[in-house]
């Protein structure tokens, strides 16, 4: 029974460590991530795009110097749209 419990627990330890060797390797041929980096740990002001009203971290938003304020948007599609908007 030991055994049986032995080899359960070993073929669970390998099959784990394929799947990250596999999933390094196709994150290597793509070039993007797998897997989404974790949510910050501590609390970050979201801003909002003007043209869709998304809320998204300023890390990963597009931002326009409008004046003396910043302006973040959501994708260039967005961006264009407030160009076009505000000229």
């Amino acid at each position: 029974m030991a055994r049986v419990i032995l080899l359960l627990v070993l073929s669970v330890v390998i099959s784990r460590i394929f799947w990250r060797i596999v999933g390094s390797f196709a994150e290597g041929l793509t070039g993007r991530e797998l897997h989404p980096p974790a949510p910050p740990q501590h609390g970050v002001q979201m801003v909002r795009d003007p043209i869709c009203g998304t809320f998204l971290l300023p890390v990963h938003a597009m931002m326009l110097v409008d004046g003396r304020t910043r302006v973040f948007f959501c994708s260039e599609a967005c961006r264009d749209k407030y160009r076009a908007k505000t000229a």
